[in-house]
C-alpha cells in the first residue's frame, strides 16, 4: 500500500507582480508565455540540482511523480525525475494559490505544451480538481488540496487492491501555500506550521490502512467535494508529519519559507491590496514573503 510521501516546494524562482485590474507582469518571460508561469533563478537550478541528488538516496525510494503543472515546479522536479528515470504526472489539485478577484487568474500551460518543455510529463494524465479561475479563499485552498489528494491516494489504493502492487513511497512538488494546506490535509491539523523554504523537503508516514471512500467528482454545485480531513482525521487514513520542511542537504539552508497571514482563524479578508512581491495567493490575496525581500531578490 502507499505508505509514504514525500512532498517539495519548487526551487528559488523569478518573480512576477499583479495590480487590482488582474493585469500580470513578470521580471522574466516564462517559457510559456503566461507571466505568472516565471521558470526558476539560476539560484533555484542548483537547488533543484540539490534536491535531485538528495532524493535519490531516500529510503524508501521514490515509486511515483506528482507536479503542479506550473513551469517552476516542473523544473524543479525534472532532475530526480531523469535520475530515477520515472514519468512526471502533472496535477492542477496541487497548482498555485491565488487569492479570490473579479477578474480571471492566468491558467497553466497545457499538458502538450509542457510535454514539449519537458518530455517527461505524461499527457494523457487526467488531474484530479481544477482550482477556481476567480481565486480561492483561505478555507477552499486547503479542501481544495485535501481533495487533490485524497483523490490520488484511493487511486494508489484502487490500484494495490486490483493489482496487488503499486506505488509505496510518492513525491509532490507543489508551492507555498499549497505546500502547507497539504501538511495540515495530510495530518488533519489545521494550525499545523509546515516549513516550506524553496525546495525544502518534508515526509508523512501513513498511520492507519488504506481507507478508500468513495469520493464524488467535482460539480458546479459542489466544486471541492468534502474529505472529512479537519479535526485530526487527515485524508488516507491519516498521515504523521516525519520531517518538516528540510533544508539541511541545499548548500545555503532554508531560504524563502512562507506562511499564512492573519490569525488563522480561517475567516479574514482575501480581497485586500495585493503585496509588491508576487508569491502565493497573489493577487489579490493574505499572504507575506519573508522580511528580507531586499536580500532575497539580490539573488535573482
Amino acid at each position: 500500500m502507499l505508505e509514504t510521501m514525500y512532498l517539495t516546494r519548487h526551487g528559488f524562482r523569478s518573480n512576477w507582480v499583479t495590480d487590482n485590474q488582474g493585469k500580470y507582469t513578470a521580471t522574466i518571460t516564462s517559457p510559456t508565455g503566461i507571466p505568472s508561469d516565471p521558470p526558476l533563478a539560476s539560484h533555484g537550478e542548483d537547488q533543484a540540482k540539490e534536491l535531485a541528488t538528495h532524493l535519490a538516496k531516500l529510503d524508501p525510494k521514490i515509486d511515483r511523480i506528482y507536479s503542479s503543472p506550473f513551469y517552476r515546479c516542473l523544473q524543479t522536479i525534472n532532475p530526480i525525475a531523469e535520475l530515477l528515470d520515472l514519468p512526471i504526472l502533472a496535477e492542477n489539485g496541487i497548482g498555485e494559490w491565488y487569492g479570490t478577484a473579479r477578474f480571471d487568474h492566468p491558467s497553466p500551460a497545457s499538458p502538450e505544451l509542457l510535454h514539449k518543455f519537458f518530455p517527461r510529463v505524461q499527457v494523457s494524465y487526467d488531474p484530479t480538481i481544477i482550482p477556481s479561475s476567480k481565486g480561492e479563499t483561505l478555507a477552499e485552498i486547503h479542501d481544495r488540496t485535501a481533495y487533490a489528494l485524497a483523490k490520488i491516494i484511493a487511486s494508489i489504493d484502487k490500484q494495490w487492491a486490483e493489482e496487488g502492487t503499486g506505488p509505496k513511497s510518492i513525491l509532490l512538488c507543489t508551492h507555498a501555500a499549497t505546500n502547507i494546506a497539504a501538511g495540515r490535509a495530510l495530518t488533519g491539523d489545521q494550525g499545523l506550521d509546515v516549513k516550506t523554504g524553496t525546495c525544502s523537503l518534508s515526509t508523512y508516514r501513513r498511520r492507519k490502512p488504506p481507507v478508500t471512500p468513495l469520493l464524488p467528482n467535482p460539480s458546479d454545485d459542489n466544486p471541492i467535494p468534502d474529505t472529512n480531513w479537519r479535526d485530526g482525521n487527515g485524508v488516507g487514513g491519516g498521515w504523521d508529519i516525519l520531517v518538516n520542511g528540510d533544508c539541511s542537504f541545499l548548500r545555503d539552508g532554508e531560504e524563502r519559507n512562507w506562511w499564512f497571514s492573519g490569525d488563522e482563524a480561517w475567516d479574514f479578508d482575501v480581497t485586500r491590496t495585493p503585496p509588491d512581491f508576487g508569491g502565493p495567493g497573489t493577487v489579490p490575496a493574505p499572504g507575506r514573503m519573508e522580511d528580507n525581500i531586499k536580500e532575497v531578490e539580490a539573488k535573482i
